[in-house]
């Protein structure tokens, strides 16, 4: 499992960064004033809970008297009991603000995944797109909801009570004041150390949900090949370097936060002693010494939470970056706006404008480079397909053969020239109208956890129970759900890990049948279905393809013989085009090709057969 280099982000903090998150925000500012306001509140009942202890002190203690005290504990109580309200409505508001800001951004991501293009996918590793949706979105909705409101209190708190302080004895709010900037620059220090390897946590943990999904996602590959050591050894250095770097920031906190309270401890002894010999000497009474020394044991811990916050701030901001990332990310193919207002889009089909395609296909004098390529590897293409014909595509492994079928779909567009389908530039119509009018059978078909009819039904979600099956039926799918102990009904399992690759075929078919397209796009679609399997769907193949413009990326040269076109792909470029007969006769690429695999299967006969004796 290669490990995927990361993007770092550690830019400074920067408020044009946190205002892409705004227009999230705007929905909750009514929960975000409420919450706000209630803070001030308790706040405010937090700085006069001293001031009531001090009066108590003052006017009962002191004079040893009790008169008075049923007003005091009337308002203290209704003080204690509005702080408690307010506390509810704070946590339901906050909570609020996460759960709905958090859902938002799945949302958001969710849906910006749907229209990236395949590129994205091929250099992102699903376990990279998982953290940001998960992960990252559930840091900046805690931040967000829990973390701003803390900091507005801690420095509400704090600017107050030094005012008090100040108000009733500048001495002593003054020994309290002088000790803060050490602690500021403490934290300051030990917080921007936190910050970094708490950074490198997250980078880490990145990369181990991404193993992690490896992991479980290849899991019969892994067994297959025999590599579970090795899959087991790297996952093991991963945890073992998030291991010691939680380790490391842990050593830190546990050097800070005993200091905090040193320096805490020290500042309230020194209050005491000064304010004792001030009480003692009739220059304070014992009420405001009370207040100084509440004041003095807490203090440090706002403060303390105002700076650890403000480092979790500018943390979350790489947060932000990551997820802003992927929303800004830009698909390779983008229709038109003029293109989206006759047709729609993805999630607002205007399914009343399309056009039902024929399937004549013309490539124009087509070139095309990958995005991130350097040469193109397809030049001066020209090809014209009429609507019916069959054209199969040839070549070795690592040939180019899905580019053709790649630019058809439009998963790509060419960088020079033109795809017409029935005689349209297909960029003067919607993605989604023509991937609607294609079926596909992929070579690793992916299927969605399910049923076997709710797979094939994913085809055309409209159809009935009864052409499920006679999609099925045509294509031998049948035989596939008849194996399972609740036929259609049998769940497939996550990605179809309960069939096998040849079964899942099948019903990719089945799906792409039910579809009734106009093009039919078959990667490798027979490669690894066994020859008695194959033997069942070919007849059902020849029969649906008619009709129907089809593309055959041919694995075995033996299912394509009856093709209209064959078309011989090498190093991304077409060298030889024609029918099975024609290109026999020009002995070039395609008659090399057709003879070893000729007797490369005659081989395999061979073997069988002896196997079969030896049994």
């Amino acid at each position: 499992m290669a490990a995927y280099e990361e993007q770092e982000y550690n830019r400074p903090f920067s408020f044009r960064i946190w205002a892409k998150m705004v227009p999230f925000f705007k929905p909750y500012k009514k929960y975000f004033l409420i919450t706000m306001g209630l803070n001030v509140f308790l706040a405010a009942v937090d700085i006069l809970v001293p001031l009531f202890q001090s009066y108590a002190i003052d006017h009962f203690i002191t004079l040893s008297t009790l008169e008075g005290i049923r007003p005091f504990t009337a308002v203290y109580v209704l003080m204690i009991a509005a702080q408690t309200v307010s506390v509810y409505f704070s946590v339901h508001a906050a909570t609020t603000i996460e759960m709905n800001l958090g859902r938002d951004l799945k949302r958001a991501q969710f849906e910006h995944l749907q229209t990236l293009s395949f590129s994205y996918y091929n250099t992102t590793p699903v376990g990279y797109i998982h953290a940001r949706v998960m992960s990252d979105t559930l840091k900046i909705a805690t931040m967000v909801a829990w973390g701003l409101v803390d900091m507005f209190w801690a420095f509400l708190y704090v600017v107050t009570v030094f005012g008090v302080m100040f108000f009733l004895n500048a001495g002593l709010a003054l020994i309290i004041m002088l000790v803060v900037p050490g602690i500021a620059l403490l934290t300051v220090y030990f917080q921007n150390k936190i910050l970094r390897w708490n950074r490198k946590i997250r980078r880490i943990n990145s990369q181990i949900t991404s193993a992690y999904n490896e992991g479980i996602t290849g899991v019969r590959t892994s067994k297959s090949m025999v590599i579970e050591e090795d899959n087991d050894r790297e996952f093991y250095k991963k945890t073992t370097e998030m291991h010691q770097a939680s380790g490391r920031a842990a050593k830190l906190n546990a050097v800070y936060i005993p200091m905090i309270l040193f320096f805490g401890s020290v500042v309230s002894a020194i209050v005491l002693a000064k304010g004792g010999g001030l009480v003692r000497e009739d220059l304070m009474q014992l009420g405001t010494l009370s207040v100084f020394i509440s004041y003095a044991v807490v203090i440090f811990e706002p403060i303390q939470q105002l700076a650890r916050l403000l480092s979790e701030l500018i943390s979350c901001q790489a947060n932000i970056e990551r997820v802003t990332d992927l929303l800004e990310q830009k698909p390779n193919v983008v229709d038109r706006e003029d293109v989206i207002r006759r047709y729609g889009d993805a999630f607002t089909a205007k399914r009343e404008n399309w056009e039902r395609i024929r399937g004549d296909v013309v490539f124009e004098d087509v070139s095309f480079m990958y995005p991130d390529g350097k040469e193109y590897v397809l030049e001066h293409f020209n090809l014209h397909v009429p609507a019916g014909m069959n054209v199969a595509i040839v070549g070795e492994t690592g040939a180019g053969k899905s580019t053709l079928v790649n630019l058809l779909g439009r998963f790509f567009e060419p960088t020079k020239g033109r795809i017409l389908i029935d005689g349209v530039d297909y960029r003067e119509r919607s993605q989604l109208w023509l991937h609607s009018q294609m079926g596909y059978v992929l070579q690793n078909p992916h299927l969605f956890s399910g049923t076997v009819r709710e797979n094939i039904r994913y085809g055309r979600l409209d159809a009935t129970d009864e052409e499920v099956e006679a999609a099925a039926r045509q294509v031998s799918a049948d035989i596939v759900a008849a194996k399972l102990p609740q036929g259609y009904e049998s769940n497939v399992g996550e990605s179809g890990g309960r069939l096998s690759v040849g079964e899942k075929q099948l019903i990719s078919f089945a799906r792409a049948i039910l579809a009734d397209p106009a093009i039919f796009v078959l990667d490798e679609a027979t490669s690894s279905i066994d020859t008695r399997t194959e033997r069942l769907i070919q007849n059902a193949v020849e029969h649906l393809l008619k009709g129907h413009t089809s593309f055959v990326i041919a694995h075995r040269l033996s299912t394509i013989r009856k093709a209209d076109l064959i078309l011989v792909v090498k190093d991304g470029k077409i060298i030889e085009q024609g029918t099975h007969r024609e290109l026999l006769e020009k002995k070039g690429c395609y008659q090399e090709l057709y003879e070893r695999q000729f007797e490369e299967e005659a081989a395999m006969r061979v073997f069988a057969g002896e196997m079969g004796g030896q049994g």
